[in-house]
């Protein structure tokens, strides 16, 4: 298997791989050029966004600036919406929903590494899969972390961390992000 094979399956990889760097590089390259277009060019804006991301609609809409790894691990759904300062590290697939709503300063991270300090310096990692359901809304400055699964009708409140699943119409709040309420459909 490629570094890039075992990235996407959940396995042990070596992220300073060649070929990963490559990709990671051209993909940074892509964004630099999104943050430099006129913010009012929105279709500008649109085509260059399509061409970074593995999934996007022509409704898709992602204020500058926005930064990813790859970009074509990324995966949104109709009428996606982010705000400012959106960090999506995509070595693993990062899937959302339609109708779906990000604030400013959010974060989403698929990579994962060791806690040992000798395995970390190895520089191999694995990463985990983050899926967002249909119509959520992740509030700003909130942080997903690698292998986390938000349900459909989900509101993430402001400033949270979200260590586990989010069940599907609920409220979530905190550090880590509980469950305050349910939404009754």
């Amino acid at each position: 298997m490629t570094e890039e094979e075992k990235m996407l399956s959940g396995q042990i990889y070596f992220a300073p791989d060649p070929t990963l760097l490559k990709k990671l590089h051209a993909c940074q390259e892509l964004c630099w050029e999104y943050n430099q277009i006129r913010p009012t060019d929105h279709t500008a804006r649109n085509i260059k966004i399509r061409e970074i991301l593995a999934e996007a609609d022509e409704d898709t809409f992602v204020n500058q600036p926005f930064h990813c790894d790859f970009g074509k691990h990324i995966r949104v759904g109709k009428r996606f919406f982010a705000n400012f300062n959106l960090t999506i590290l995509d070595e693993a697939w990062v899937t959302i929903g339609d109708n779906c709503f990000i604030g400013p300063n959010v974060s989403i991270y698929t990579p994962c590494h060791s806690t040992h300090p000798k395995e970390r310096n190895s520089r191999e990692e694995w990463a985990k899969p983050v899926t967002i359901g249909h119509n959520c809304w992740i509030g700003g400055s909130s942080t997903i972390l690698p292998g986390v699964t938000i349900g459909d009708n989900v509101t993430i409140g402001a400033g949270s961390v979200v260590v586990k699943d989010i069940p599907s119409n609920t409220i979530a709040v905190g550090n880590p992000a509980k469950v305050i309420k349910r939404v009754e459909m």
